[in-house]
């Protein structure tokens, strides 16, 4: 709608109506408002009683500036209130005139007439007025017109309008109109916010006309309580702001309308409750592209920052954000940040200040503004801050001019640090421009005179500027130069030094002192007569004089140090510095100390006077400010003097005395202020002597006089103010200590003075505050009551140091509560959490908290805890350095990490927020073990409740930490949320319980990472964890049901058809929480009894869900639902009834309305692949056959039976579900009419060529099986069984088959097993028995028989394609079978792998038959769950019988199948199989050697790779963990197995073997046992070679360890091992040597093995023997060859003859020689040993000795021993003759002459009458014979008469010898011609029967093999 409207007046045309009242003469207004006809000056009391009998509400007196009721009138209705109108003003005016007109006629005074004229006057005054309202308001009235006809236009406009209006709304005249206008204007906000337009337009006039102080009446404080229980003015329109905003920000124009009231609300003093809600709007109005008012935002957010530092994790990116808008022109008012107090606001300023994009691109116009404030935070105090400020400057660049007007004014701000940094940019100014130094300082003179002068009523206003000229003074003292110093030092003089203020006073004398220091060395000349001057001058003033004067002493002080020494003014200026001392002022005293130090150098030859003086007056002065002063002065001597002087003029000693003085107070008094100043001044250049004096104040604490203990406490004072952390470190112990001192005065020194550490510096407290305060806090229940006192003092004076106010405050309570922590722990958590905290906590605020809340948590009061922990979280945010909490951390976070797993949940909730705010507070790195104990604690195995706190705590540091610290985490508690242990998945899925709490909104982002975690935890076997899940998704509806439903929705509806029914069963109870959210019900109504169909909803409701959700949508989940009504799990069924009847009104009328989704969602879930889904959609079905009865069966069932013939197979396998469900559902006799069309249909269904249809027919053919019986049977399978033999449709029809087998198996599989096992047999058959027997199962236990050899033989077939499908099968077979079918399966398999042909097949298949039955045999160990443990050993030792199997296939699966058999066996039964297993490796060794017929046996399994792996468990676990007769069984075993173990295979397993058996046989085992490690591990060396290089040294150990033992067995073995070892070894003369050691010793049995053990050496190793060695064995065995003892002297004997291989010629002469001598010795042993070193020697070394000189000499010894009277030496010497025929042979074949010669010695051996030696002589024949039959042959006429009288020997074993002899030596088993040939010597019948005999059957007991040969 447009209508007509004036133009818009533009400003100008505004002011000239407005500023035409002069509104600042108050006496104007005065004169508008008094009635006409009555002066202004006049009193109002008649007019206020004429205007009240006219019924006007008038206000009372005439200055008021609206009426009194206006502002309640505003608050609560919404109308404005107008005043009178002027015309009843001016009628009443007009009243009074007229009567006052008939006075004047009577006749008028003087007085009378001079009233008329003002009357007059002030009429016109009041007529004029009167236009300017009139038109102000018109103007007024037309813009509120002008925004009710169009709002849109004014929208745009109001940020300029308002501008008009502000100004006149404080108006006594026309701001009602004004007001009135403002409603309006308020009417044209954004909408919601127009709503609140009057609370608005109210809350704007108060802010423009009211007092500041009254307008923070009207915010209310943080903390406080509404009294009336209704919002206040400002808290109205915060609400109504905060409503605006919740779908986003307001437009630009509306915001920057109401931001005033913003502004006016975050500039209070303090921090209001409306503080959070503002600033959160404020936030949301950052855009950089807005015309925002940024440069007000800026201002008083830093004002926020400022009043509460809490703020500044938030305002802080707030003012980056908003710097970015920053125009160039808004530079300078944006850097007013750098003006605050303090340092984290004027930080935040700078950082802000670089986000402004001008500055950044250095596009910032030249302003002296700019620069100032710039140049001011370059010279900040902080240095942080002047760091941050470089950056800016850089960017600014310009330089800074000379314009210092705002520096000037900087001088005088309010806060000091401003005044500080304003000093320091002055002078740095002036040093750039130093021609600008003159103006300036004449400029600061006048300001200072002018503010000296600002003063009224004895307040003085100006001090804080002269404060800053003084600061400026200092600062400028570098860049003065000499021709200013006279009008500076004459200004300090003549106004500076007189200064009514002491500090500014002070700090101008410091200022002149500086100044002097730096140029009073080149301007002696200059500045002394100034000073000398006024000296000498009258004073006017007495007492300002003497101000000046002592400042001018003390310039002259610090003057004189520039002099030369021998100057006579410096003892001068000494005199009258220590005159002035004497003046009781502490600033002068100080400054004098000062100026004495440096002209000390020229008073050396004084110094002890004048220490001696400087003591006296200190120890015995009456004036306390004497004493004081000579404290001060001696401490400015000795820093000038240098530290040394304490000692040499004895001031320390003095002092010592002094504190030691019991009878002089003054003294002890004079020591300490000596002590005190000694510390400020010299500071740590004193502490050593401080810990020296440290008793002497320990002890003035507990003086008796007061003085002197009040110089005690500022002695501590200053010593703690002073100390280093070092002294800190020093002193505290001793204090500590004395805590514990019986005697009470100690005990209160002590705390006194660690009452003063709270002066320390700040580094210093921070450190040493948390030791004092928890002593103090002891110290407070001490028996003695003067400590007590001195307990609560000393923590007083650690809350004295205090400077956050809030906790000043709370000191007395804090100390009740250190005091009597019983009565008042929980009385100072009160207190402290009603504390609104504006200001920042400090080091000594913590010391006194931490032990108050320390002492809460650990309360047993869940609500004490409770409060502790919330004071633990907030005291970080409030932390200004977060490293002062620090200290406190390993004292307060196990007890909050204990109350964390309270049982109670609040108290976890309040511990977990304050775990939150500490990490938030102070960064991680601060907290290292925090976050991994927290995700520890949630997978431990405690209760729930640990982990449930866990998770909160957890959940509140990850919102702490930050979104990008959560996403990474994120990954990883998904996944933990499906670990192996339950309680992990617990814990973690309790975390999603408190993470939307804690991350709020910004979790919204990770639902869909997050719900399949919580949806699988819902499936979860553990009821704990589904609780946890269920939980974590109850939180997620309850806080994103409304934001983030379409998220939810589907991943909850999909759960609904989960397989899983818990998930089901979760996702139904979610859905319900989602929809009683979206209905408006809370669910829990009570639904008891009814029908199923009576639900408790109403159709509000109803009609909600569909608003919310929309028809389509609903009625799919109403759908879903009902269809889960009939879900297979009870507890489904009951959540999905529950929801259903609480959120369906009535069920017949919306099944009505939901019945074509409902049957759609049935049939697609018949169709579904998820079974139960299936299921669930048939019952459901069912449910609506049963309640619609028959009427619906004959449509049903045609239906169903079309529905086969739909192309789509899923609709096909849902109608096979329809139709078990129907036929389920319905009666048995309604079924029996529909039989001859339900049978066609299933039977068509079962032989579908769809897998899924089969099935779902089978299911079919199962409930029709309950109905027909074996008429179901008899039409079905036969058909099945006829479509096997049609290839087009034999799978199907198996399938068919299958699914009928799973229903009714005994019933069905006799008819069809006969068709399927007939030889040969089919691909397909198998294939089908294979199908079959998967469904069939344990029902083909008695069918085995049938089964199995089918299969095993067709694994064996050529065609690939049937041996891999009867694989398959019998894989099936053996995998169904159950345990009453296992041993039949054994059996057969049994039969199969052995050799006796079980089975009626053709020799050929046998291999293939074992084969395939070792290969089920490993399957089935390896597959089958069930226990075979007692079968594992006939299948253990089949197989190793198997191994050596002619067929290399078979022995390799067989290999395979007992790897399977072994690894089913567990560990510790493995030993009981050890004999089974060697007698398993026996019997296949005998098979192989069998199969050999002689050679070394190797069995062929045991030759594959790895071959010994499955065995080498049984014998090692059997010799690690047996008993003594399994470890001996064990050893040998291992002995034999190797010994049939290939080399090559046997390598790898060395290591494994050799290892555990040195370890056995260190221990102390029986000798049985150790004798069978010996055993195998003499085999491993000899078989196993160098792979066991890295066991030669234990090995070596081992072995000669055993060669000590007491049993002789073991010795033997040993030996024998010892010298089959050396072979490997490449360093055997240390060995030789301890074996020469050892043949030495006395014990026979231990020397007759060494000796063994050494021929073993000499005989493996002899080449490795170093020649000293073998010279040693040689001197030594030369005697032993003698000894009496057999064993011995065979040993030695036999070592003789190996060693004579490395002899030189002439020691074998030299030997022989010997031993020949020996045969002809009396001593029967000398002349055997003798004949067994011969003997020996032609074994090892015949070459040697048939070459030698002394051979014949040999020969005719061998043929004279031959006729000894002892047998054992005609024994050997028959075999030394054999052997040396055998060389003589073999060397000189063609000397038959040698040859007979010694053939015919045998021979006559052959005839002795021993028959040892006549066996030897047949053996030594044998050995020739065999060696070279046709040498021998030729002699046969020498030997075969005694040979066949020897077949003739009553002995048996001569017999036996000469029948192996015969065999060799006549050839019997080379021919028939050869036999033929014996018959001249022997029968016929004794040769042929010879001639059977194996040839090679001899060859281990051959002779010359013999051990004791050597």
């Amino acid at each position: 709608m447009e209508m007509g409207l004036p133009p818009l007046p533009n400003k100008g045309t505004f002011n000239q109506h407005y500023t035409i009242l002069p509104f600042g003469a108050f006496h104007l207004v005065k004169i508008f408002q008094t009635p006409e006809g009555t002066l202004s000056t006049e009193q109002g009391v008649y007019i206020a009683e004429s205007v009240a009998t006219k019924n006007t509400k008038q206000p009372k007196g005439r200055f008021r500036l609206y009426d009194n009721n206006d502002a309640d009138q505003m608050s609560s209705n919404h109308t404005a209130r107008r005043e009178p109108s002027s015309k009843e003003v001016t009628g009443a005016g007009k009243k009074d005139g007229g009567k006052s007109s008939k006075k004047a006629d009577k006749g008028k005074s003087a007085k009378e007439e001079a009233r008329e004229v003002q009357l007059r006057e002030e009429a016109y005054i009041r007529e004029k007025v009167m236009v300017v309202k009139n038109n102000l308001s018109s103007m007024l009235k037309a813009l509120g017109e002008m925004a009710i006809a169009n709002p849109v236009f004014t929208h745009s406009q109001l940020p300029s309008l308002v501008k008009f209006i502000n100004p006149v709304l404080r108006s006594p005249i026309v701001g009602d109109v004004a007001y009135e206008t403002l409603v309006k204007l308020s009417k044209c906000t954004a909408t919601p916010l127009c709503n609140w337009a009057l609370e608005i337009a109210t809350a704007l006039r108060l802010i423009m006309s009211a007092d500041a102080n009254v307008l923070w009446g009207q915010i209310p404080c943080a903390g406080e309580e509404v009294s009336n229980g209704r919002p206040g003015l400002f808290e109205c329109v915060t609400n109504g702001l905060s409503i605006s905003c919740k779908t986003g920000s307001l437009p630009v124009d509306s915001f920057t309308f109401v931001f005033p009231i913003m502004e006016r609300i975050l500039l209070s003093p303090k921090k209001t409750r409306l503080h959070d809600d503002v600033l959160k709007i404020i936030f949301l109005h950052l855009d950089s592209f807005l015309p925002l008012p940024r440069v007000q935002m800026l201002s008083v957010l830093y004002h926020v920052l400022g009043v509460v530092p809490a703020y500044q994790a938030t305002i802080g990116p707030a003012l980056n954000e908003l710097c970015l808008g920053v125009k160039s022109d808004e530079v300078a008012p944006a850097l007013c940040g750098i003006y605050a107090k303090d340092i984290h606001v004027r930080m935040a300023c700078l950082n802000a200040v670089k986000c402004i994009p001008a500055l950044a691109s250095h596009s910032v116009p030249q302003s002296s503004e700019i620069a100032t404030r710039i140049w001011l935070a370059l010279h900040d105090p902080e240095k942080c801050v002047s760091e941050a400020a470089e950056d800016i400057w850089d960017h600014y660049g310009y330089d800074l001019g000379t314009d210092y007007s705002g520096i000037f004014k900087a001088l005088s701000h309010v806060n000091y640090n401003v005044r500080v940094a304003g000093a320091e940019a002055l002078a740095a100014a002036l040093d750039e421009s130093p021609d600008t130094i003159q103006e300036c300082l004449s400029t600061l003179f006048s300001l200072y005179i002018r503010d000296v002068g600002s003063g009224e009523d004895s307040i003085d206003f100006g001090w804080i500027g002269r404060q800053g000229i003084a600061l400026a003074l200092l600062s400028v003292a570098e860049v003065l130069r000499a021709k200013d110093l006279p009008v500076v030092m004459t200004f300090l003089i003549s106004r500076a030094l007189a200064d009514p203020n002491a500090d500014v006073r002070g700090r101008m004398i410091n200022a002149g002192i500086v100044i002097i220091d730096k140029h009073g060395r080149e301007n002696v000349s200059l500045l002394f007569p100034i000073f000398e001057n006024y000296l000498n001058k009258k004073a006017s003033d007495e007492e300002k004089y003497d101000l000046v004067r002592e400042g001018v002493v003390i310039f002259t002080g610090a003057l004189a140090k520039h002099l030369a020494k021998d100057d006579p003014k410096v003892h001068t200026v000494v005199e009258k510095l220590l005159d002035v001392l004497n003046t009781p002022s502490e600033a002068v005293q100080r400054a004098v100390a000062t100026c004495l130090s440096p002209l000390m150098q020229a008073k050396q030859e004084d110094a002890p006077s004048l220490v001696s003086r400087l003591l006296d007056q200190l120890m015995k002065s009456d004036k306390y400010g004497e004493r004081r002063g000579a404290a001060f002065g001696l401490a400015g001597l000795v820093k000038g003097f240098g530290i040394s002087c304490l000692k040499k003029y004895g001031i320390v000693a003095a002092l010592h005395e002094g504190f030691a003085d019991r009878n002089s107070a003054k003294s002890r008094e004079g020591a300490l202020l000596a002590f005190e100043c000694f510390c400020e001044k010299l500071g740590k250049l004193f502490e050593p002597y401080v810990i020296q004096m440290f008793p002497f104040l320990l002890v003035s604490f507990s003086d008796q006089v007061v003085a002197v203990r009040d110089a005690a406490e500022c002695a501590a004072r200053a010593m703690m103010s002073q100390l280093s952390a070092q002294g800190v470190k020093l002193i505290l112990p001793s204090l500590l200590k004395g805590l514990e001192d019986k005697a009470w005065r100690t005990k209160q020194s002590s705390v006194q003075l660690l009452g003063a550490m709270a002066y320390c510096a700040p580094q210093q407290l921070s450190q040493c505050l948390p030791k004092i305060v928890p002593k103090l806090t002891e110290v407070l229940t001490d028996t003695h009551p003067k400590v007590q006192s001195a307990g609560q003092t000393a923590l007083q004076q650690v809350g004295s140091v205090i400077k956050n106010p809030e906790i000043s405050a709370l000191v007395p309570t804090l100390l009740m509560g250190l005091t009597d922590p019983n009565e008042h722990t929980k009385y100072s958590l009160d207190i402290l959490l009603q504390t609104t905290f504006v200001n920042s906590i400090d080091a000594p605020s913590l010391a006194l908290l931490v032990p108050i809340v320390h002492r809460g948590l650990r309360e047993r009061s869940a609500e004490t805890k409770k409060k502790a922990a919330q004071i633990t979280g907030n005291m970080c945010s409030l932390v200004t350095e977060p490293k002062d909490m620090i200290p406190y951390i390993g004292l307060l976070l196990p007890e909050v990490k204990k109350v964390l797993v309270d049982p109670i949940p609040e108290v976890r909730s309040v511990a977990a927020r304050a775990i939150g705010s500490l990490i938030r507070g102070m960064g991680e790195e601060n907290f290292p073990d925090l976050v991994p104990w927290l995700l520890d604690t949630l997978k431990s195995d405690g209760s729930n409740v640990e982990r449930s706190g866990a998770a909160q705590g957890l959940s509140e540091v990850l919102a702490a930490l930050g979104v990008e610290y959560f996403e990474n985490i994120l990954p990883d508690i998904i996944r933990n949320c499906s670990h192996q242990k339950a309680s992990v998945r617990d814990g973690h899925l309790a975390l999603f319980r408190y993470l939307p709490r804690s991350l709020g909104v910004q979790f919204q982002n990770y639902l869909q990472q997050v719900l399949p975690a919580i949806l699988d935890g819902l499936a979860d076997e553990n009821e704990s964890v589904r609780e946890a899940a269920l939980s974590a998704g109850h939180v997620l509806v309850e806080h994103y049901a409304t934001t983030s439903l379409p998220l939810l929705l589907p991943a909850v509806e999909e759960g609904i058809f989960n397989d899983n029914w818990r998930i089901r069963q979760s996702s139904v109870e979610l859905l319900g929480d989602l929809l009683f959210k979206v209905a408006g019900t809370s669910g829990k109504a009570h639904l008891e009894g009814g029908s199923d169909d009576e639900g408790a909803s109403t159709e509000a409701q109803g009609r909600a869900i569909i608003e919310v959700l929309g028809r389509d949508k609903r009625n799919e989940i109403l759908a879903a639902l009902y269809m889960v009504r009939t879900d297979v799990s009870i507890t489904v069924r009951q959540a999905a009834l529950h929801v259903w009847k609480t959120i369906v009104a009535n069920t017949p009328k919306t099944l009505k309305e939901i019945m074509p989704v409902l049957m759609s969602t049935l049939i697609s879930s018949l169709a579904s692949s998820s079974s139960e889904r299936r299921q669930v959609a048939g019952r459901a079905l069912g449910e609506l056959v049963r309640k619609l009865g028959e009427r619906v069966l004959p449509l049903i069932i045609p239906i169903l039976s079309r529905g086969l013939k739909d192309s789509n197979p899923s609709r096909r396998q849902g109608v096979c579900i329809g139709l078990s469900e129907v036929m389920a559902s319905a009666g048995r006799s309604q079924l029996l009419i529909y039989m001859d069309e339900l049978i066609p249909t299933i039977r068509t269904a079962l032989c579908d060529s769809t897998a899924e249809v089969r099935e779902s027919a089978g299911l079919a053919f199962s409930t029709l099986y309950k109905n027909a019986g074996m008429q179901a049977i008899d039409e079905i399978v036969p058909t099945l069984l006829h479509a096997l033999e049609d290839e087009e449709t034999s799978d199907t029809a198996l399938d068919g088959l299958k699914q009928i087998l799973s229903v009714r198996t005994t019933a069905v599989l006799p008819h069809i097993l006969p068709k399927l096992v007939h030889f040969p047999l089919s691909a397909f058959n198998a294939h089908a028995l294979g199908a079959l027997a998967e469904v069939a199962g344990p029902g083909l236990d008695s069918h085995l028989s049938t089964i199995l050899p089918a299969l095993l033989n067709a694994m064996g077939y050529a065609d690939m394609e049937v041996q891999s499908l009867a694989k398959k099968a019998a894989e099936t077979v053996v995998s169904v079978i159950d345990e009453e079918g296992m041993e039949s399966l054994l059996s057969e398999l049994l039969k199969g792998v052995g050799d006796s042909q079980a089975y009626s097949f053709p020799s050929l298949v046998f291999a293939s038959i074992r084969r395939s039955s070792a290969y089920l045999i490993g399957y089935l160990f390896k597959n089958s769950d069930l226990h075979l443990g007692d079968e594992a050993p006939n299948m253990l030792s089949s197989l190793i019988i198997l191994l050596s199997d002619w067929d290399f296939d078979t022995v390799v699966v067989a290999w395979q199948a007992l790897s399977n058999v072994v690894s089913s066996v567990p560990k510790e039964v493995l030993p009981t199989y050890i004999k089974l297993v060697r007698d398993a490796v026996s019997t296949s060794r005998d098979k192989e050697r069998r199969k050999k017929k002689g050679g070394a046996v190797l069995i062929p399994g045991f030759c594959l790779p790895k071959a010994l792996q499955p065995l080498l468990p049984v014998f090692l676990q059997g010799l690690i963990s047996g008993s003594a007769e399994l470890r001996q069984q064990a050893a040998l075993g291992l002995g034999e197995l190797i010994e049939v173990t290939s080399e090559k295979t046997l390598k790898e397993f060395v290591i494994p073997i050799t290892g555990p058996l040195i370890r056995i046989i260190g221990d102390r085992f029986p000798w049985e046992v150790k004798s069978a490690i010996l055993s195998t591990l003499s085999i491993i060396i000899r078989r196993g070679g160098i792979a066991l290089k890295p066991f030669l040294p234990q090995l070596q150990t081992t072995f000669v360890k055993c060669l000590q033992d007491n049993t002789r067995t073991i010795r033997s073995s040993a030996a024998i091992a010892l010298g089959t070892l050396s072979a490997l070894s490449t360093r055997v003369d240390p060995l030789v040597g301890d074996l020469l050691s050892g043949v030495q010793t006395s014990d026979a049995g231990i020397r007759e093995a060494t000796l063994t053990a050494l021929k073993g050496v000499i005989k493996h190793a002899g080449e490795s023997v170093s020649i000293a060695s073998r010279t040693r064995v040689y001197i030594l065995l030369k005697d032993l060859i003698h000894n009496d003892d057999d064993q011995i002297r065979n040993s030695a004997a036999s070592i003789l003859g190996i060693v004579s291989q490395y002899l030189g010629d002439g020691q074998v002469v030299e030997v022989l020689d010997g031993l020949s001598k020996s045969t002809s010795s009396s001593n029967w042993c000398s002349r055997h040993g003798a004949v067994l070193t011969i003997c020996s020697m032609l074994k090892h070394n015949p070459d040697i000795i048939c070459a030698s000189s002394s051979f014949p000499l040999i020969v005719n010894c061998l043929k004279i021993t031959l006729n000894d009277e002892k047998f054992p030496v005609r024994e050997t010497s028959t075999r030394a003759l054999g052997l040396l025929l055998r060389q003589q042979i073999q060397s000189d074949p063609s000397n038959a002459t040698s040859h007979v010669e010694t053939l015919g010695s045998i021979v006559l051996a052959m005839q002795d009458d021993s028959s040892e030696v006549r066996r030897r002589g047949l053996s030594a024949v044998k050995a020739v014979s065999k060696a070279n039959p046709g040498a021998i042959a030729i002699h046969v006429s020498k030997f075969g008469p005694v040979l066949a009288d020897c077949l003739k020997d009553g002995n048996t074993s001569v017999r036996l010898a000469a029948e192996r002899c015969a065999l060799h030596a006549f050839q019997l088993a080379k021919g028939t011609e050869n036999v033929q040939a014996a018959q001249k010597f022997i029968t016929g019948l004794d040769a042929r029967r010879i001639a059977k005999l194996p040839e090679h059957s001899d060859e281990s007991g051959d002779s010359d093999k013999d051990a004791s040969s050597g």
